[in-house]
């Protein structure tokens, strides 16, 4: 195998070995760090930023696991006992606990779990403002002989252009999409980003059968995904039906994570989902997925 392709890295805030909550089957997750949204309801917020070495999480740290050299944040794993304080801390929603990971080590880290796993799926933040690692680990895993049964899922805010697409389409066998709003001003509030990119992604991955998943969020008083008489909005219909027979998930906001205004924002329920769940049901809509609560 190519060494360029092993040798290229990341920046990766967390690795889930076992996920079943990511994609079909059992999974391995990598969440990269940084994101190019802003949504001021994340329940990772401390994926958004990058480290700019400023040092406001060294004092808050009581296990001495951060420390700073040569103007540099560093952290030592074995003294840290995961309590966050230093992303509570951070200035800039950033994760002083990131490392560079190579391809090949993850691939390493997939060999060790492979007899359990059905694949990987690559999360953030958002993978894609890391495309070329994306990409050549995709790669790496297809070309393994002994990994190649494992199927490569990136979990993204379909902010990615169409190019980035066309070069992620050999290696990619899925990938699930967050709308987090439909008309345009909702959308802006929800995520400090237009939609339009996320929606030509919907339609291009659609149209090269590369839609795993498009995921709805579900803000109480916020969303507008259902019109006054609580039926699915009409243009959102017709759009969603034009992607084809793509499955549907149903997400609600929770104050998990969350930070700042969202705080304030209500919690969606069990019954919340189930009336959206229910007006896409009879739009037609077969495979509409509810979380657990």
């Amino acid at each position: 195998m190519d060494e360029a392709l092993l040798t290229r890295s990341a920046l990766v805030s967390r690795v889930l070995p076992f996920s079943c909550v990511d994609g079909p089957g059992n999974r391995l997750v990598l969440f990269l760090q940084g994101c190019n949204f802003r949504c001021p309801g994340c329940h990772n917020p401390h994926t958004i930023g990058l480290c700019d070495d400023c040092g406001d999480c060294l004092a808050v740290c009581p296990s001495g696991a951060l420390t700073m050299s040569e103007g540099k944040v560093h952290w030592q794993e074995a003294l840290c006992t995961d309590c966050d304080a230093c992303l509570e801390a951070c200035p800039r929603s950033a994760n002083p606990k990131t490392r560079q990971m190579s391809v090949a080590e993850v691939l390493a880290l997939l060999r060790r779990y492979g007899p359990l796993l059905t694949g990987i799926t690559v999360s953030g933040g958002e993978a894609t403002t890391q495309l070329p690692f994306v990409i050549a680990l995709f790669t790496a895993i297809k070309a393994a002989p002994d990994l190649a049964r494992l199927t490569c899922l990136l979990d993204s805010n379909g902010s990615l252009g169409e190019t980035g697409w066309q070069r992620l389409l050999p290696v990619l066998d899925g990938a699930m999409i967050d709308l987090k709003g439909w008309r345009e001003p909702v959308h802006l509030a929800l995520t400090g980003r237009g939609r339009e990119r996320v929606l030509a992604s919907l339609r291009w991955l659609a149209a090269h059968d590369r839609l795993a998943e498009v995921r709805l969020l579900l803000v109480p008083g916020r969303s507008d995904f259902l019109d006054a008489t609580g039926a699915l909005e009409e243009a959102l219909t017709t759009f969603l039906l034009s992607l084809g027979p793509v499955p549907i998930r149903l997400n609600g906001f929770r104050h998990h994570g969350v930070r700042g205004e969202a705080l304030s924002w209500p919690e969606a329920g069990s019954a919340d989902l189930m009336v959206l769940a229910n007006a896409l049901k009879a739009k037609g809509f077969g495979s509409v997925m509810l979380p657990a609560i």
